[in-house]
Parts: C-alpha cells; sequence; structure tokens
C-alpha cells in the first residue's frame, strides 16, 4: 500500500506529541532508544557539525522520546571523525564510528545492524530534506501501518529546486525501475528513509550492495516480500555542492537493476515467509499506557 497524503500522518504525530511529550520526558526508567537517525559521511569535516546540530536541536524540540544520532564515517581521509568524537561528547545521545571501507550502504548496514532503537532512520549530512518531513515518515512505522517509509520527491505535494541534469536523470531512473524491476515506490534515492528494526533485521542480509544501489535494493526486496512502503512528499532542495558523482552512481545503478533482473527467483525464495513473520502491531513503548495513533 503507498501513500502520499502526509497530513493526515503528520497530524497523527503532532497531536500524540502534543499530549504525551512531557510525560515522556520525565518518566523514569525507559532506556528504549526509539529513533535512531544514521548520518553516513565520507569527507564531511566542514558540513558535519551544522548537521548534527541541526537534527539534535531539531529532535530535542520536536520528537519526544528518546533518540540516538550516529554518525557513520566511512572511509573518510580527513577530520571528520574527530569532528564525529567531539560531538558525542558535546551532545546527549550522539555517538560516532569509523569504518575503514567506504560505501553508503556499508554505512548504513553498520550503523542499523548495531543499533537497538525501535526505529532506524538516515538522512544525508547535506539536509537537503525539511525535517519536518519526519513526523509523518516516522508516525506510519511507529503506529505499525507501515514497514518501510521513504521520503519522495516525486510524489504528488512533493516540492524540489534542483537542476535540469539531476532531475531527468532522477525520474529517468525511477521510470526504468518501474519497468523492468516493477517498482511501485516513486522515489528510490531520496537520501531520507526509515524502518522497523524488526522488518531491518530481516532484510539487511539479504541487500548485497555497499554503495548507492543499497536503497534500492532494500525497497525492491521489501516489495517482492510483500511488506508496505509508506511515501512522504518531501520539499527537498539540492545541495550545489554535492560530492555525489550522479553519472557513475547511475552505471552503478543500472549494473544492480541488471543484477536484481537476474536474481529474481533466488529472492523470491529468499524472501519467502518474511511478510508472515512480520508483526503488524505498534511500536510497543515502555511505560506509555495508551497506543500509538493510527497514521493514515
Amino acid at each position: 500500500m503507498y501513500k502520499d497524503d502526509r497530513d493526515e500522518a503528520d497530524t497523527a504525530m503532532t497531536t500524540f506529541i502534543s499530549e504525551h511529550s512531557t510525560r515522556q520526558r520525565n518518566s523514569a526508567g525507559l532506556p528504549t532508544t526509539v529513533l535512531d537517525v544514521v548520518i553516513p559521511v565520507h569527507n564531511e569535516q566542514e558540513s558535519l557539525a551544522a548537521c548534527v546540530e541541526t537534527v539534535h536541536g531539531y529532535l530535542q524540540e520536536h520528537f519526544p522520546y528518546a533518540f540516538r544520532i550516529t554518525v557513520a564515517d566511512n572511509a573518510s581521509t580527513d577530520a571528520t571523525l574527530a569532528v564525529g568524537r567531539r560531538l558525542e561528547q558535546e551532545l546527549v545521545g550522539v555517538r560516532a564510528f569509523h569504518l575503514d571501507q567506504k560505501g553508503r550502504g556499508r554505512a548504513l548496514r553498520a550503523s542499523w545492524s548495531m543499533s537497538d532503537a525501535l526505529v532506524l532512520a538516515y538522512m544525508d549530512v547535506d539536509l537537503s530534506t525539511d525535517l519536518d518531513a519526519l513526523a509523518p515518515l516516522v508516525a506510519s512505522l511507529m503506529s505499525g501501518h507501515s514497514d518501510l517509509a521513504i521520503g519522495s520527491r516525486l510524489a504528488h505535494g512533493a516540492h524540489v529546486v534542483r537542476g535540469f541534469r539531476r532531475d531527468v536523470i532522477s525520474r529517468g531512473y525511477n521510470r526504468l525501475l518501474r519497468v523492468s524491476l516493477r517498482a511501485g515506490f516513486t522515489d528510490a534515492q531520496c537520501g531520507f528513509k526509515a524502518i522497523r528494526a524488526d522488518v531491518a533485521r530481516e532484510l539487511l542480509p539479504l541487500v548485497q550492495d555497499d554503495s548507492w544501489f543499497f536503497d534500492t535494493e532494500l525497497l525492491v526486496l521489501a516489495e517482492r516480500a510483500g511488506l508496505r512502503i509508506h511515501e512522504v512528499p518531501v520539499d527537498w532542495y539540492d545541495d550545489p555542492d554535492s560530492r555525489v558523482d550522479v553519472v557513475s552512481t547511475a552505471i552503478d545503478d543500472l549494473r544492480g537493476v541488471r543484477r536484481m533482473r537476474r536474481g529474481r527467483a533466488a529472492d523470491d525464495t529468499r524472501l519467502a515467509g518474511i511478510k508472515a513473520r512480520m508483526g503488524r502491531g505498534r511500536v510497543s513503548l515502555p511505560g506509555l499506557d495508551e497506543p500509538l495513533p493510527q497514521a493514515g
């Protein structure tokens, strides 16, 4: 099931936050980390601090449950890790770790696999996506309404500012996914996604890619397993200083598409039973008697 109406999800989360934020923050014995936001970085010493401080401040103000921000440094050769370690000391709920090998997918796999949070998310360090999309992104997962949630720059209601070339490549790639892999989602590569931890534990061992195709592979496998993906239209502003090589990434993505087409039968065998094992209940929050509202 795919939904691009963020109003209901946003209202559900906003209402619940206003009713329960004080009690949640003042309650004792609530060690459970509800949300872990991963920021994968490679040589981002100049932009990392501002990003983490912005996200940390936003979550403190708008998210009433225990959260963590994980800086996933993948093979940086500058002072990125040192900046992450400093933020770890200065801000409560921030951690940083280093991987010797490069790859956004590798960083996400490592971060999510080690996390004890109930909901796992990630966002790009450039913060191109407006953070107000985080509430509807997380709400559908916490309510048990969806298994994964993705920000979409191509869904109805999204507002996007970016260059012509990037727009053409993005639209062309997502159209290719619909034709070749029968994808039902609209935007595979927006760097703003979340997944329930129980779902991640099932899917991550099946994802082979460790780079930019990781997102696409995760979503396609989720669809093939019969899992539910919630789409949130986002406000997104292109970062002119982005270090992503669009052409090189597109070529790698095409290789990934070809691999998934050839391996469809094997995927179906591996994915059998995942949907049956996935629970459909709300995320359980210790200390709260009321269930989370349904989103949508």
